[in-house]
């Protein structure tokens, strides 16, 4: 049980870390990527200008004088282009050329393809009278761009997993530091209630022999008193049962099962069947039963027997009278399945992953009744898993549940 909740613990602190990592993650690759942008775009509008200082405008042409040599600008993977002041292409250097017509009134453009190309557009000013006489645009390949942004990315993977995994090792050692007072303080009330139970069941069984005496002589006693000697030996009896389920959880959780027989599980359901059949034709209940003959595992005989017991008590008390109560068994693989099903009050959807829990109760699926001590179905599951098997429940209000029992042959 302990187990399953530091998984629990460790993997919902591993989730919020690895989501802060992500988040950090993502902030840190968005201001490198804007930062880098943001030089690019700085280092291409310095080209530009100087581009456009070396223009000149004669007779209504520009008279382009570059000082850039095409080889440094196809070794840097970048282009210069000149338009006039309707966007007319006149010149360009280089071999990285974004395609896209000219928009004079968008500086930055981005060409998507098999290479990416950057772009920046700088007006061309004449000196004199500050007119506009065309446009210098600078393109640069953005590959070596998305190859330092791949290597931020390979980068920060590398460090989230290898973060994760340190501090997983550090989480199972936090985790079962936290769990080991709550873990010793379990152990101990677990040791209480078996003494305490152990020490209950000598008082409770001489109040029962006391209390009925009397009832075997009612002659000699009033009708008053009688009434009361039979509600003081129907507590004892509950008391009494209460305290051996208390017992028995206690002892089940601490020591694991050491007599383990073959055992015929066929045979110890049809001897329930027969127990039971009475109280179901007495309360008018149609009790079915499709069982596979000659099924075989390894087990304890007196838990199991125990553990069908409480789901058809169980089933037999929630269903009312009309009703259906059906046990079915198959066998899949190395797996034996035992569906207990009846067409009882059912359980709402909220409270399915409380009826194992030990003395819960709800107003209409599970209410305490004579007899009954509130820890059948927890002494199900705890003889299920101590049997390595499995026990879940299907339910739905005013429809009825079925549970299902799974255990490994061997």
């Amino acid at each position: 049980m302990f187990q399953r909740i530091r998984y629990r613990l460790l993997l919902s602190y591993l989730v919020v870390f690895a989501s802060l990592l992500g988040i950090f993650a993502i902030a840190v690759r968005f201001a490198f990527t804007r930062s880098l942008t943001e030089q690019i775009t700085d280092k291409l509008t310095a080209i530009g200008k100087g581009a456009a200082a070396n223009v000149e405008f004669e007779k209504g042409r520009l008279t382009i004088e570059s000082d850039f040599h095409p080889k440094d600008l196809i070794a840097y993977h970048q282009a210069l282009q000149w338009f006039d002041s309707q966007g007319n292409l006149i010149s360009q250097q280089g071999q990285t050329v974004l395609t896209l017509p000219l928009l004079p009134n968008k500086m930055v453009q981005v060409q998507i393809g098999k290479i990416p190309i950057q772009a920046v557009t700088v007006p061309i000013i004449k000196s004199d009278n500050g007119k506009l006489v065309g446009y210098v645009r600078v393109s640069q390949s953005l590959e070596e761009f998305d190859e330092t942004l791949q290597k931020l990315d390979w980068g920060l993977a590398g460090g989230i997993i290898i973060t994760l995994l340190l501090s997983s090792i550090g989480g199972i050692l936090l985790t079962r530091q936290a769990m080991q007072p709550i873990e010793e303080s379990f152990e101990r009330l677990k040791q209480f209630t078996a003494d305490a139970s152990h020490e209950l069941r000598s008082p409770l069984m001489a109040i029962k022999i006391n209390a009925e005496l009397p009832l075997e002589y009612p002659e000699e006693i009033g009708p008053k008193d009688i009434e009361k000697f039979q509600a003081i030996a129907s507590a004892t009896n509950q008391m009494t049962r209460l305290t051996e389920d208390l017992l028995f959880l206690a002892r089940t959780d601490k020591v694991p099962i050491q007599k383990r027989d073959t055992l015929n599980l066929t045979s110890i359901l049809e001897n329930l069947i027969q127990l039971y059949k009475p109280q179901a034709e007495a309360k008018q209940i149609n009790f079915k039963f499709q069982l596979i003959a000659n099924l075989q595992l390894i087990g304890d005989s007196v838990q199991l027997t125990r553990l069908f017991t409480n789901l058809v008590e169980n089933a037999l008390y929630y269903t009312p009278s009309g009703g259906v109560v059906q046990i079915k068994t198959s066998h899949v693989g190395s797996q034996l399945y035992v569906n207990v099903q009846d067409t009882g009050v059912g359980i709402a959807p909220e409270d399915i992953d409380k009826v194992f829990e030990r003395f819960w109760r709800a107003d209409q699926s599970r209410s305490y009744w004579s007899g009954g001590s509130g820890l059948g179905l927890a002494i199900a599951q705890a003889i299920t898993q101590n049997h390595g098997g499995l026990i879940s429940i299907t339910s739905q209000l005013g429809v009825g549940s079925c549970f299902t029992v799974r255990l490994p042959i061997s």
